[in-house]
């Protein structure tokens, strides 16, 4: 049973006893059980003495536990060590695995899978998605600002997270409440494992989100994205629908335009090869005498016949090739 499960129960006796306790200054021992097998054996010992609060319940297909004031479907299972709190929804046919704390304001539609040690609060998750073991959900976002002393005063984050239809999520990734409006991610996204999304962030429909994404707040995101591994995306930048990024690229700027980008600040894909291929470029040059890259395009021999240095056809062989490159490009 998790902490949260964990049944706060006191009892009027002096006499020691297995359970771990606490006094008070009235000399009441308090006592709290670790596990629901010490539930039975306790209230088997000393039913006489001990009393308990009923707010939470064992729930029947999986022996979770839930808060008296959720609405769970009977269908749905929910592991022993799982609990869902107050004021959580949780429809038909959903798995909440072992561990998954489900807070307060959760709503969880129909034939959803939530895997181990999950973490949700002030979210609503969609019909048909898969949320995998250590993700957390709905939790503050990282915002603060500077007061005129130049101390941190966190800002209020009190809105929500909101999950489509057929969404799938990655191990141990965060996304972020809002806080000036809803965090939302569209409809058949998919997200990688250790991705972070800040609040207010907006993704859309059928977007793909590959492995330590970061995604700043307040960021805007089109449909028919795909970001690939360790893609940054500045705060406040709007990216438009049918846009790919090449991995460990960095968005400084919007993205206008549907197409390819890539790079470090993120360019145009042409525009970033170009770039790659010429400074591979002026790094062999750099390396070769003065007589050779004036004549680096007519180079036919091993021997520069201008100061007779000696190339090896590996060095020749690759500063033609990057010349064909920039010339295609």
């Amino acid at each position: 049973m998790t902490m949260a499960g964990r049944r706060l129960l006191a009892f009027a006796c002096s006499s020691s006893t297995p359970f771990s306790q606490t006094q008070s200054k009235s000399k009441l021992p308090l006592y709290f059980l670790s596990s629901s097998s010490f539930l039975r054996f306790f209230c088997f010992s000393r039913s006489e003495d001990a009393t308990f609060s009923d707010k939470f319940h064992k729930w029947n297909n999986g022996g979770g536990t839930f808060h008296e004031s959720a609405c769970i479907d009977s269908t749905a299972l929910v592991e022993v060590g799982a609990v869902v709190h107050s004021e959580s929804v949780v429809g038909p046919n959903v798995r909440i695995g072992s561990g998954t704390i489900v807070g307060p304001s959760v709503t969880v539609a129909h034939s959803t899978k939530i895997g181990y040690n999950v973490a949700l609060s002030n979210c609503c998750i969609g019909d048909s998605c898969v949320i995998h073991n250590g993700v957390s959900i709905g939790q503050d976002g990282f915002g603060f600002y500077v007061d005129d002393e130049g101390n941190m005063i966190k800002k209020p984050q009190t809105l929500n997270v909101i999950i489509g239809n057929n969404v799938e999520i990655g191990s141990n990734t965060c996304i972020d409440r809002g806080s000036w409006r809803d965090t939302v991610i569209g409809d058949n996204s998919k997200i990688d494992n250790l991705v972070q999304i800040g609040h207010n962030v907006v993704i859309g429909t059928n977007c793909l989100l590959c492995g330590q994404v970061g995604i700043a707040g307040s960021a805007t995101i089109g449909d028919y994205v795909t970001m690939g591994g360790r893609v940054a995306v500045r705060d406040h930048v709007s990216i438009v629908s049918k846009v790919r990024l090449a991995a460990a690229s960095f968005v400084t700027k919007d993205i206008k335009e549907p197409g390819d980008y890539g790079g470090f600040p993120a360019v145009s894909i042409h525009q970033w090869r170009r770039q790659v291929a010429s400074r591979c470029q002026t790094r062999w040059k750099q390396e070769s005498c003065r007589c050779c890259r004036i004549n680096a395009k007519f180079w036919t021999f091993l021997i520069c016949w201008n100061c007779g240095e000696v190339g090896t056809f590996y060095s020749y062989l690759r500063a033609f090739r990057l010349i064909q490159l920039v010339e295609y490009l």
